[in-house]
């Protein structure tokens, strides 16, 4: 559905409000419109006064001055955002949090985390130094020990600060943080319990192990199958080479799949995250494995589950929700609301059902 005329042009005032200048082929970018139309709706804003042009740039008309209040939280910061490179699952967690610091007129920068332990608290240190005046983060942790190594440094900051899609272990020092993050474990009970639904018994998983997500799933699917009374058996297996990074998994999970399936009598897999779901469904084409007639699939993530031939049956966990809600709670603690208790908030998947799942040949 297009964007009505007077909204984008409202988050175009946002956009530059929040950040004194942008680009026109920025804007465009983050718009997902072309360079004419924000081109054509910055005319139309200058002629009302609302913004100056220059030469492909954008500035704002209101003085510093006038700015709102929430523009400048705690006296002259602004808000941190630090997210590792490359790392797509929170591209949607990202544009959720800056939509509302931009509706809100709050400025932000964005710090971008390179691969290996550790690498966020350099980053942080140096937005604090800058002057931020709050925090949301999401550490890449590939594994519990890079996440251990953070605990105390998180745990000391003297920031108001919100994990996004990130669980403080219970009893750990940064417990006491503030969290927003997708129930994964629900995600895995709607996943199984349609498949179950469908009359599926036996089950392969094919899941990441390089991200607090992918373990936190992976878990969940293990202990939902595990405890479901009509599951009479299950297996794992990496849904992508390279997808694990550590533990004694084999590294071709992917190769093997159609293998697993033939051996455990599997009629349907769960498959992390989109990308490796329908690879793994070319490779099960290759192998004369049909989806759904022979194996259901169902993908957890659903960015492109829908582009595949079948679209594919997916679990969605609300990304982009869970950054609006990460960045309104941090506007509340930095609007005055330190009192009240730390929250913990996990907002529920939903299943969007396509044509990858089925009933198998032998239900009847």
């Amino acid at each position: 559905m297009r964007e009505p005329v007077d909204l984008r042009r409202q988050r175009i005032l946002a956009a530059v409000r929040a950040r004194g200048a942008a680009r026109v082929r920025d804007l465009a970018e983050e718009l997902q419109v072309s360079v004419v139309t924000v081109r054509r709706d910055v005319e139309e804003l200058t002629r009302a006064g609302r913004l100056r042009r220059g030469h492909g740039v954008v500035r704002s008309t209101v003085p510093a001055a006038e700015a709102p209040a929430a523009a400048d939280p705690r006296g002259g910061g602004r808000v941190a955002l630090v997210v590792p490179e490359r790392h797509a699952y929170l591209t949607e967690v990202l544009h959720g949090a800056r939509t509302v610091l931009e509706e809100a007129g709050v400025p932000f920068a964005l710090h971008i985390a390179p691969r290996g332990p550790g690498a966020e608290r350099p980053l942080v240190e140096r937005a604090l130094a800058d002057g931020a005046a709050g925090l949301l983060l999401a550490p890449r942790w590939l594994a519990r020990s890079h996440e251990e190594a953070d605990q105390d440094w998180l745990a000391a900051l003297d920031v108001p600060t919100v994990l996004m899609e990130r669980r403080p272990r219970p009893g750990s020092p940064s417990h006491a943080l503030d969290s927003v993050c997708s129930d994964h474990w629900y995600g895995a009970h709607l996943a199984v319990e349609h498949l179950v639904g469908l009359g599926h018994r036996r089950i392969v998983f094919a899941t990441r192990e390089d991200s607090p997500t992918a373990r936190t799933l992976r878990a969940a699917l293990t202990e939902t199958a595990r405890a479901h009374p009509l599951v009479e058996a299950w297996a794992w297996a990496l849904s992508a080479p390279g997808a694990g990074q550590e533990g004694p998994y084999a590294a071709d999970g992917t190769a093997e799949v159609p293998a697993l399936l033939r051996r455990t009598g599997a009629t349907a897999l769960v498959g992390h995250g989109d990308e490796d779901a329908l690879m793994i469904v070319q490779r099960l084409a290759q192998e004369g494995v049909r989806v759904p007639e022979d194996c259901s699939v169902v993908a957890y993530d659903d960015v492109v589950a829908g582009l595949g031939t079948p679209p594919l049956t997916a679990v969605s966990p609300p990304k982009a929700e869970v950054g609006r809600v990460a960045a309104r709670l941090l506007l509340d603690r930095l609007r005055g609301a330190p009192e009240r208790s730390v929250r913990r908030v996990e907002l529920l998947p939903r299943l969007t059902v396509r044509g990858s799942t089925g009933r198998p040949a032998d239900a009847g």
